[in-house]
C-alpha cells in the first residue's frame, strides 16, 4: 500500500470543506503553495486526480468525493481518539463561533472562561450577528458553531436548546409619563428578520395599535440607547432592560408579550471535528438567563 501522511488527509478534508486551497490554508496556518503541494504529492501516491478546477475553485473529481467520504470518519475517529486520551488537554485549533447579542451578555462570558481555562490550546473567534445571518454563515461553513434565537428547523442544523428569554415593551421614562402609545409613539425594532420583530408586529396588531413609524436597528444595545432616550418604545429582551426597569430609566408601556425568544446553540449535522463537538457539548450545558 502507498504510504500517505496523516497531514496528507488533513488537508484534502479542509479543501473539501471550504472548497479553497485559500480556506484550506488558513485553517490549518500554512500557506497556499503549501497546500497545493501536498495536493499534488497525494494525486502522485494515488496516481488519480482528486481535484478539478471551476472557475476559482476547485471540485472534487468522482473519485475525489468517494476518497474524502470513506476518510473522513476516519480522521475524525483517529483526532477524537487522541484528544479524549489527553482529556482534551492537546486540543489545539481556531474555533469560529457566530453569537446574538443576548447570548453574548449572557452566558457566552463565562462560556469563553471555561474554555480558555480547560482548552488553553484552543482559540475562538466570535462574532455579533444576527440568526438569520449566522444560519447561512454555518451552512455554508463561514462559523463552525452557532448561538441562535429559535427555534431553528434545518435539515442541516444540530441544535441544543439553551433556555428562552421574556419581552418586555419598554420607552423611556419621560415618554411613558407623555402618555406613551396615546401619543403616537414611534417604534423601533430589529430588522424583519429577527423573531423579536415579529413580536414587536404580532403586540401592535393585537392591541390594534397604529404606531407613528416603524424604524430599525441592527443592533439591540443601540436600541436600548434609542429608547431610554426618549426616541419612542420597542420590545426588548428584558434580561438586558432589567437595570434600567429598575432604576426607573425605562418603563413599560404595553402588557409583556406572551411569546418568549428561544436561544439554541447549533453546528452542522456533518460536523466531524472533535473540537468543535466538544465545544457544543460544553454550549448544550449553558442556560441562557431568562
Amino acid at each position: 500500500m502507498k504510504r500517505i501522511a496523516i497531514y496528507h488527509l488533513e488537508t484534502l478534508l479542509w479543501i473539501a470543506r471550504l472548497g479553497t486551497f485559500r480556506g484550506a490554508a488558513e485553517r490549518l496556518n500554512t500557506t497556499q503553495p503549501a497546500i497545493s503541494a501536498r495536493v499534488r504529492e497525494i494525486e502522485e501516491q494515488l496516481g488519480i486526480a482528486i481535484f478539478r478546477r471551476e472557475g476559482r475553485n476547485m471540485v472534487l473529481t468522482a473519485r475525489g468525493r468517494r476518497l474524502v467520504k470513506e476518510c473522513e470518519p476516519l480522521w475524525a475517529g483517529f483526532e477524537k481518539a487522541l484528544l479524549t486520551a489527553s482529556g482534551f488537554e492537546g486540543a489545539t485549533g481556531t474555533v469560529r463561533i457566530g453569537t446574538g447579542e443576548i447570548a453574548a451578555a449572557s452566558c457566552l462570558p463565562a462560556y469563553v472562561h471555561d474554555v480558555e481555562r480547560d482548552l488553553p490550546g484552543v482559540t475562538l473567534e466570535i462574532e455579533l450577528d444576527l440568526t438569520a445571518r449566522m444560519l447561512q454563515q454555518l451552512l455554508g461553513g463561514m462559523i463552525d458553531m452557532a448561538f441562535l434565537a429559535g427555534p431553528v428547523a434545518s435539515p442541516g442544523i444540530r441544535t441544543a436548546g439553551l433556555g428562552a428569554v421574556s419581552l418586555v415593551w419598554v420607552a423611556g421614562q419621560e415618554t411613558a409619563r407623555a402618555g406613551g402609545f396615546a401619543q403616537n409613539l414611534p417604534v423601533w425594532s430589529i430588522p424583519s428578520h429577527s423573531p423579536l420583530h415579529g413580536v414587536m408586529l404580532e403586540t401592535l396588531a393585537q392591541g390594534a395599535i397604529t404606531p407613528r413609524s416603524i424604524s430599525t436597528c441592527n443592533n439591540v444595545r443601540t436600541l436600548v440607547d434609542i429608547v431610554s432616550g426618549g426616541g419612542g418604545a420597542a420590545v426588548l429582551p428584558e434580561p438586558m432592560v432589567r437595570p434600567l426597569l429598575a432604576s426607573g430609566a425605562l418603563v413599560e408601556v404595553l402588557p409583556r408579550p406572551a411569546r418568549m425568544i428561544h436561544f439554541e446553540a447549533a453546528i452542522r449535522t456533518t460536523e466531524s471535528d472533535p473540537v468543535v463537538l466538544e465545544l457544543f457539548r460544553r454550549a448544550a450545558d449553558l442556560r441562557i438567563d431568562s
